[in-house]
């Protein structure tokens, strides 16, 4: 079985528990993505979100309109210059998403062993007896016996807020359901999810594209999560979109998160930049002996692949307590040693109570995580996985990470300008930091010219270990080469924050004429 292997022997590892931990100046390797909402909306609490650690903010367009997003959009824009920390946007679609709107408000109690009818008839109020869903097709997507299951957290872990159905009977477009535990269901919108049952809805829905249209265009987003992906024709769907949206390069995240998205997994890595494991829906569609199966599995095939694997649904218990319990800490820790590149967070920064404590405690364990993750394991396999002849290019950034280990350096130093450089690096997992230096460029099309860099430097915040920093665009004018002035930027920015320190060893990965090279470069005062 592939991850959630350490490098060190027993009596360190007991020694290592036994100390207290020291947390460096060096930046987390592992990224966090947070998402933004009622409780994380304004502007000091976005910036102590970036401050301990969020890298991506998350908008989720499952609930509230465009207007709501974009004061929280402004918000995070004041918040990242007040910080001085560059963070991506990540737009979150609605998909095949089933749903009870309880417009009132007012909370459902419901008790185990009653019955309740789940029907499409909007006009319906939300009660203990009835529960009107936005999906006509249920009675006929349902069979006696079927799961289904309601509540912010579909019944994963904290059964007092979410509910588990089994279908009784279907009477026309209605479906009768058994109650499996009691439970009070709170808020305006609960999800629901049919274990095993594919929902007949689209999964780029009409409502998702206008979102794109409007508000994806106008701000232009570094990534879109596609919620429900269960083939590869999603992501090509989706990818055709966004090109007549003037958004080519935004990057897709596919959401795996139900049986079907699972047994099409590698088609869709293949299309997709990154994929979300979204262990919320496929908690419920998986039996739970088979849920870290899946985890391992997919991290490691997103390993192989080089594309960023992000893990979902962690510490759900920090919506309502200042501390995630001793499963959740271990399940995070699990997930860096399997791999993952990052950790969402969904309630625990949308409406938990401690949003800005959940960052900072997962990336606590992340980090303690990171100390013990085992690099020449996941090296060899790598380099196994890509096998021989190699690429120049892969050549090139696989000696770079074995040199940085060899020489024991601080940072590994690349430039680049579309981000693919510090991504290869990465593919094998250095145990330090990279940082990656874009460098603007100057692009034209048959009307205007445009300075690239911006979006391309915010996109690497969803690889692990990458920390971007974007460069002057004046650089191949200010004297010697672009990669010369770019790496006393980049050795100053680094000492400014912390990073590097006297006689510290820098490995740097540049371009020179069509050739890319690795250099160390030892840090001087």
């Amino acid at each position: 079985m592939q991850g959630g292997h350490i490098a060190f022997e027993e009596p360190v590892r007991l020694s290592s528990v036994l100390t207290p931990s020291t947390f460096s100046s060096i930046p987390l390797l592992t990224k966090i993505v947070g998402t933004l909402g009622p409780r994380s909306r304004s502007v000091e609490t976005i910036e102590a979100c970036l401050q301990a650690g969020m890298s991506v903010a998350r908008f989720d367009f499952s609930w509230l309109d465009g207007d709501y997003h974009q004061e929280t959009l402004e918000n995070l824009r004041i918040a990242v210059k007040n910080v001085k920390k560059l963070c991506a946007v990540m737009l979150d679609t609605m998909g095949a998403e089933l749903q009870v709107c309880n417009a009132t408000g007012n909370p459902i109690k419901l008790k185990a062993d009653d019955h309740v009818t789940i029907t499409p008839d909007a006009s319906k109020i939300p009660s203990a007896e009835v529960l009107p869903v936005n999906y006509d097709g249920l009675a006929e997507s349902v069979k006696k016996g079927d799961s289904i299951f309601l509540g912010q957290y579909l019944s994963t872990g904290i059964e007092s807020t979410s509910v588990w159905l089994e279908v009784l009977e279907t009477r026309g477009p209605d479906v009768i359901c058994l109650v499996k535990n009691s439970a009070t269901l709170a808020g305006s919108i609960f999800p629901m999810h049919m274990s095993q049952v594919r929902v007949k809805l689209p999964t780029l829905t009409e409502m998702d594209k206008q979102v794109i249209s409007n508000w994806g265009s106008r701000n232009k987003v570094e990534f879109i999560a596609l919620s429900y992906t269960r083939h590869v024709e999603d992501v090509r769907e989706l990818r055709a979109f966004l090109k007549t949206q003037n958004l080519n390069e935004t990057q897709i995240f596919a959401k795996v998160e139900t049986l079907e998205g699972l047994k099409h997994f590698d088609e869709i890595l293949q299309e997709a930049d990154g994929v979300i494991l979204s262990r919320g829906n496929l908690g419920v569609d998986l039996p739970p002996e088979k849920v870290f199966l899946f985890q391992k599995s997919a991290v490691h095939r997103c390993n192989m692949a080089g594309k960023p694997a992000i893990i979902t649904r962690v510490v759900d218990s920090m919506t309502e307590n200042l501390r995630p319990t001793r499963a959740e800490a271990t399940d995070v820790a699990n997930a860096v040693l399997d791999g993952a590149d990052g950790i969402l967070l969904g309630p625990e920064t949308l409406c938990g109570l401690y949003p800005i404590e959940a960052i900072r405690i997962v990336g606590k364990i992340c980090a303690e995580a990171e100390s013990v993750y085992n690099q020449s394991l996941h090296f060899k396999r790598i380099l196994k996985h890509v096998g021989e002849p190699m690429s120049h290019a892969e050549s090139v950034a696989s000696s770079a990470v074995r040199t940085a280990v060899k020489v024991n350096a601080a940072m590994i130093v690349a430039f680049t300008s579309a981000g693919g450089a510090p991504r290869l690096i990465a593919k094998y997992r250095p145990p330090v930091p990279v940082l990656a230096v874009v460098i603007p460029r100057l692009k034209t099309n048959s009307l205007k010219w445009t300075l690239t860099g911006t979006l391309q430097a915010r996109q690497l915040l969803s690889v692990r270990g990458v920390h971007p920093i974007l460069s002057s665009p004046n650089v191949a004018t200010s004297g010697g080469s672009s990669e010369d002035w770019g790496l006393k930027f980049a050795l100053n920015h680094c000492k400014s924050m912390g990073w590097l320190k006297h006689n510290d060893r820098v490995v740097v990965f540049q371009k020179i004429g069509d050739s890319s090279v690795a250099k160390i470069v030892e840090l001087q005062d």
